[in-house]
């Protein structure tokens, strides 16, 4: 690599490294303060999860800072006369852009490894941070609120105090759907966690029932497992490599094939004895169910796969038209090119990735083509930048 083509790599890494740790570090506070709002995390909980939101935000930063650096360097060279000096003296003006398409290919490269290794690995150490806190979680609601409502498994608890892990003077509520309520009271109770099954035992002690249309029951020791509070734990390909969603998509693939086998046998011998209510009863809708879910696991975990490669290539697409045209806005301000080559990429490139994506995951686009529009799109545009500059 000649002097020049090392100049203009070294100030686009100096700018890049800088820009980087900078909106990174501002954009993790917000990170952490969602996660915490989501989960209702303590501090300390807050402060283990830190290091792990980092990564998330990595393939956000990476291409805007790329090209906003992109925008500063070249900018500034071409502002300071270094491009016209560099073509008196015969050089190409694409020797001086190879630096930075150079380095928008490697950290397209750095983009997918974060979003195919790192962010699983991160996500899942949130997830294990979260779920051990979540005996914390739960008391720290009943000791500040005094009452805590499980709306998927019906049933409100309310404390006067809480002790360690001993509830003092609970009230259960139990209050199934489309049942009769049940009411629950005893001088105090004892929690006990299964974080594996995602369950809390209660140990009520000195308790009374009041069941529906009967008398009163007494209870003395008697143990109550109910569910911890659920979470959005949905699998997304966010959460996966891109092993674990091939994995994933061949076990949908299984059970659809599996399901819709089942279905047609079903059907046959329903139509075959003239058993027409078979095809009514909950088994036979069962199978329906289960391809539905298959079809939309598999389009959904497709869809991200296949947009995983096109946000990471964004990188070098982005300093494809970012370079050209900071040289070409030679004579305006930084932050105005910037804005100038940005704001088209929040308009027309992210709807576009939005679009194709959403479309995908519900059957209406194939996402091997559809999620690589936009990147097209930023490359026509480029092609264009580009001829302009090679013509001055």
């Amino acid at each position: 690599m000649r002097l020049l083509e090392r100049y203009v790599l070294s100030e686009l890494m100096r700018v890049f490294g800088v820009l980087v740790t900078i909106s990174t570090a501002l954009l993790v506070f917000v990170g952490v303060v969602g996660q915490a709002k989501e989960h209702d995390l303590g501090y300390w909980q807050i402060v283990q999860i830190l290091p792990f939101v980092l990564p998330l935000l990595l393939p956000f930063t990476i291409p805007a800072m790329l090209l906003l650096s992109s925008c500063v360097v070249y900018g500034r060279m071409a502002g300071d006369n270094e491009i016209i000096a560099a073509r008196a003296a015969g050089v190409n003006v694409l020797i001086l852009l190879w630096p930075s398409f150079f380095l928008g290919g490697v950290l397209s490269l750095v983009a997918l490894l974060v979003s195919d290794q790192v962010i699983p690995w991160a996500n899942s150490n949130i997830e294990r941070v979260i779920t051990l806190a979540m005996e914390d979680i739960f008391i720290d609601r009943l000791r500040t609120q005094s009452q805590i409502n499980l709306r998927d498994a019906g049933i409100t608890i309310t404390v006067t105090g809480v002790d360690d892990r001993t509830l003092i003077n609970p009230v259960i509520r139990y209050a199934p759907r489309g049942g009769k309520a049940v009411t629950m009271q005893a001088s105090q109770a004892r929690l006990s966690f299964d974080l594996p099954r995602q369950q809390v035992w209660l140990k009520l002690q000195g308790a009374q029932s009041n069941l529906p249309g009967q008398q009163t029951a007494y209870l003395q020791d008697d143990e109550i497992p109910f569910p911890l509070p659920k979470r959005n734990r949905n699998l997304r390909g966010s959460m996966l490599s891109t092993k674990d969603i091939q994995h994933e998509l061949d076990l949908a693939e299984q059970d659809q094939a599996a399901a819709q086998k089942a279905q047609a046998v079903e059907t046959v011998f329903a139509l075959s004895t003239g058993d027409f209510e078979r095809l009514s009863n909950p088994d036979f809708q069962n199978y329906q169910n289960r391809v539905i879910v298959a079809i939309d696991t598999r389009l959904r975990l497709s869809s991200d796969l296949h947009n995983r490669f096109a946000m990471s290539t964004s990188c070098l697409f982005f300093v494809l038209l970012g370079s050209p045209f900071a040289i070409i806005m030679a004579k305006k301000q930084v932050l105005t090119s910037f804005l100038f080559c940005f704001l088209p990429i929040l308009t027309v490139y992210y709807p576009i990735t939005m679009m194709t994506q959403n479309l995908s995951k519900i059957g209406t686009l194939d996402p091997s083509w559809a999620v690589w529009a936009a990147n097209g799109v930023m490359g026509i545009a480029a092609s264009y930048f580009l001829r302009r500059v090679l013509r001055t």
